[in-house]
């Protein structure tokens, strides 16, 4: 049985509560909830809009990855958690043109969006992934 590994990177937020942000365990990569914070100060990013939040969330999910030895491509499922149904098409585009500039195999991940009550006031959007690292 493989060795459990915390994945840190300064490419997005640091942890502010009891949970890493990354885990690799084996070939899996378990990325967890990102919002839009930058990751030098982190400071909350773009209130009021979503499409530009889920673009800085979107970044700091690939930045983890990254550090755990995977890409956008190996990710089989990202997990969506917005504040507002009305908010869905504007994630939804800056989602699908995230991940289609980021899959060049054209296999796009699996993913399931929830509507939520989220950490932080300004958050309108938090993101999570799963990625399988061959």
């Amino acid at each position: 049985m493989s060795d459990k590994t915390e994945i840190r990177t300064d490419g997005a937020p640091a942890p502010a509560w009891v949970f890493s942000q990354g885990v690799r365990k084996g070939p899996l990569l378990q990325v967890s909830g990102q919002g839009p914070q930058d990751p030098t100060t982190g400071e909350y990013l773009h209130p009021g809009d979503v499409k530009a939040q889920t673009r800085r969330v979107l970044e700091n999910v690939r930045a983890i990855l990254e550090a755990g030895g995977a890409s956008v491509e190996d990710v089989l499922m990202f997990r969506v958690y917005l504040t507002k149904r009305e908010d869905f098409a504007a994630m939804n585009e800056a989602y699908g043109e995230f991940v289609k500039a980021n899959c060049p195999s054209g296999v796009l991940p699996c993913r399931t969006t929830v509507f939520v009550d989220l950490p932080h006031e300004s958050m309108l959007v938090e993101i999570d992934a799963l990625a399988c690292v061959a």
